[in-house]
């Protein structure tokens, strides 16, 4: 748009040019060579434009000629780049697509129009035709020929880090990442993979500086970079602990104050105060990461934070716990297991039953059987207690990749992932996928027997049991394996006479302590679905 007005404005000011000298009527007068030429003002205007503008056309006639085997050379150099770009993105968009042979052809196309150093992007399509094509050994390759190109140099250690991850060569991956690393730290992969490294092998001190590196060049939150920084530290504590307390402590509160609600190192850091006999500052951190996070570890340390104390003392310790996190499990739990240790039996049973109407889980029905155990030494109720602890769900525990472990770890022992193990409740047993409402699912339901109008007298007799048992009018209700079914008098005198005596069956030997099914229990139980266990 510019260039048309400066145009029109050109053409505009000569325009008034010659509209000014034809108003100015006058005679231009040329002497050359004896010979007098004279010519109107307006003539020799037009004379000297018409003679610049002949020149200025041959000047370009020459120039175009001149210039002509270079301009068409560039033309077609042109149109062949052209054609190689286009063979190398169909090439590139094939191997996306995973069209293995496309990409192929695709490449000799690019390559015999476009040179390999002039386009670094021929040599990946052609490493990423040859994975298509399941050659490995070939884009291993042109992988490792890439390292020699700075330019591509990246790229190669990419490629050659993930091949050496298919295959499972860790240290082969590691390699590569360290190589990347050390040339680009903001490459992510290249970063996790050093990261892993170092961790795997308890370089705690490296691994810091390199989360320092990615918290700098933004590749993680800040959020996530103090969390990854206080499970570093935690982990440099514990392995410091019994080498360098001091060094050890440093650490733990450094992590504690990065991350408050981390049990593992509120613990830490508490466990190295309490050595050093600072309880008051040990036991501020402890309630602290209680009140953000109940943890039985924490409870733990916190009760017996002093070793000289009485169970008195641990138990209102305990209860300091709970006030601090009213109605939660763990607090109940705790208070449970002080009260046991101190022989306080009813506030003991007290907050295990508590626990046990906020969570049922495994190790609550476990302490109430150690309560019960403690106090009446009753086994039925013991055995009752334990058979409800084997149903219940498991407790929380330090699970990571599928292994579950009683401390807790800074990296996985399967993945050497940082910060895998996380606090919850392992997977549920077998006998808790059975009971399931899918299995139940496939199960008849037995029908109820009918209310009978009259109270008739009962018989137990094993005779008179088996013959009502077969009679098709009357159903069978579900009943458990210690129960006796009872029989009425109209179904006695319903037996034949000539029917065969049966020897009464010998009748299982029953504990005398047994208290049988629990009346509560018995009570929350509607007519349920038969169960296989």
């Amino acid at each position: 748009m510019i260039r048309i007005l400066i145009f029109l404005g050109a053409v505009f000011a000569l325009g008034l040019g010659f509209a000014w000298l034809a108003d100015r009527p006058g005679e231009m007068v040329v002497t050359f060579n004896g010979y007098q030429y004279q010519v109107s003002l307006m003539v020799a205007a037009v004379a000297i434009v018409a003679v610049v503008a002949a020149v200025m056309i041959v000047w370009w006639l020459i120039k175009s000629l001149w210039n002509s085997p270079y301009t068409i050379s560039r033309y077609f150099r042109v149109r062949r780049r052209d054609r190689g770009y286009q063979a190398l993105s169909t090439g590139m968009i094939a191997a996306g697509a995973g069209d293995g042979a496309l990409a192929r052809k695709k490449t000799k196309e690019a390559a015999k129009l476009i040179r390999s150093d002039q386009e670094p992007l021929i040599q990946l399509l052609e490493a990423q035709a040859s994975l298509l094509e399941g050659d490995h050994e070939g884009a291993r390759e042109k992988f490792e020929a890439m390292l020699d190109d700075p330019e591509m140099r990246l790229l190669g250690l990419r490629g050659l880090y993930l091949e050496a991850e298919r295959l499972g060569d860790r240290n082969a991956a590691r390699h590569y990442a360290g190589r990347a690393a050390s040339v680009a730290p903001q490459l992510a992969w290249a970063a996790e993979s050093t990261l892993e490294d170092l961790t795997g092998r308890g370089d705690w001190d490296g691994a810091l500086k390199l989360v320092e590196a990615q918290k700098s060049t933004r590749q993680i939150e800040r959020d996530a970079a103090n969390r990854r920084r206080a499970v570093l530290l935690t982990a440099k504590a514990q392995a410091l602990t019994d080498s360098d307390p001091n060094a050890a402590k440093a650490a733990a509160l450094e992590a504690n104050k990065l991350a408050p609600d981390f049990a593992p190192a509120a613990v830490a850091a508490a466990n190295l105060l309490f050595k050093q006999n600072d309880v008051r500052k040990g036991s501020k951190i402890l309630e602290a990461a209680w009140k953000a996070e109940p943890h039985p570890e924490i409870a733990e340390l916190y009760t017996h934070a002093r070793p000289g104390d009485a169970v008195v003392d641990r138990l209102n310790r305990a209860k300091k716990l709970q006030e601090l996190k009213r109605n939660n499990a763990e607090s109940s739990m705790t208070v449970a297991r002080a009260a046991l240790d101190a022989q306080d039996f009813s506030t003991a049973r007290r907050e295990a039953e508590a626990a046990i109407r906020m969570d049922r889980r495994e190790g609550a029905y476990l302490l109430l059987a150690d309560i019960e155990e403690a106090e009446t030494g009753d086994q039925g109720k013991i055995r009752q207690l334990l058979s409800k602890a084997v149903r219940a769900p498991r407790d929380p525990a330090w699970v990571a990749d599928g292994v579950v472990s009683e401390r807790w770890a800074p990296v996985s022992p399967v993945s050497g992932k940082l910060d895998a193990f996380a606090w919850r409740a392992p997977m549920e047993r077998l006998g808790q996928l059975i009971d399931s409402h899918e299995d139940e699912a496939d199960v008849p339901v037995l029908a109820a027997p009918a209310k009978p109008t009259k109270e008739a007298e009962v018989i137990d007799h094993p005779a008179v049991a088996k013959t009502i048992s077969e009679a098709p009018t009357e159903p069978k209700p579900a009943v458990g394996d210690d129960q006796v079914t009872p029989v009425t008098a109209a179904a006695f005198a319903a037996i034949p006479n000539d029917a065969e005596p049966v020897e009464p069956a010998e009748e299982l030997a029953r504990l005398p302590d047994d208290p049988g099914v629990d009346p509560d229990d018995e009570a929350e139980k509607s007519p349920r679905r038969f169960r296989l266990f």
